[in-house]
């Protein structure tokens, strides 16, 4: 595909609008806070410990978070030269989005599993419990857009020589 083609120019315009509002908001907080603060929703509602009423309040905190950035974040310098702070500023928008997939995906998985726990799926032990009838398969989410449900693409797995089993700490 050439340089004149039309959906190159479309990339490129839809660069130059997202570059504009980013550096237009001016705000008062820095692109650092934002990514600290959902870095900690991360931490703590979608770790390796995760139950559904946090990884809801993840889902609506990350929402709310994601508005606030739009609305007030502070982008350093301008277009016309490497910047490395609007490099950052995009980077950090894009990890609205995986942030919120990650809570979405998290949530559906009504299961624990390797390095997951979830707090409504354990044994009478303790221990994790799986649900390899219903959750054997590769998840691909396709992203949709911003306040859109992404849609869920599933590969069964099918295992010949080794089979999950029900890990135990004890």
């Amino acid at each position: 595909m050439s340089a004149d083609h039309e959906a190159f120019a479309e990339a490129k315009q839809a660069v130059a609008d997202r570059v504009g509002r980013l550096l237009a908001v001016k705000g008062t907080r820095s692109v650092d806070w934002f990514h600290r603060e959902l870095g900690q929703i991360m931490w703590d509602y979608c770790g390796m410990a995760r139950s559904r009423a946090g990884l809801e309040k993840a889902i609506s905190e990350i929402v709310a978070l994601r508005e606030e950035y739009h609305a007030d974040v502070r982008v350093l310098g301008d277009d016309e030269s490497l910047n490395q702070s609007l490099e950052k500023a995009g980077r950090v928008a894009d990890f609205f989005d995986l942030a919120e997939l990650m809570c979405q995906d998290a949530l559906h998985r009504e299961e624990s599993c390797g390095g997951h726990f979830r707090e409504e799926h354990q044994t009478p032990d303790n221990e994790a419990l799986r649900d390899d009838d219903k959750f054997s398969y590769v998840a691909a989410w396709q992203f949709t857009g911003v306040g859109k449900p992404a849609t869920l693409h599933t590969e069964d797995l099918h295992f010949e020589y080794v089979i999950p089993a029900q890990r135990s700490y004890k």
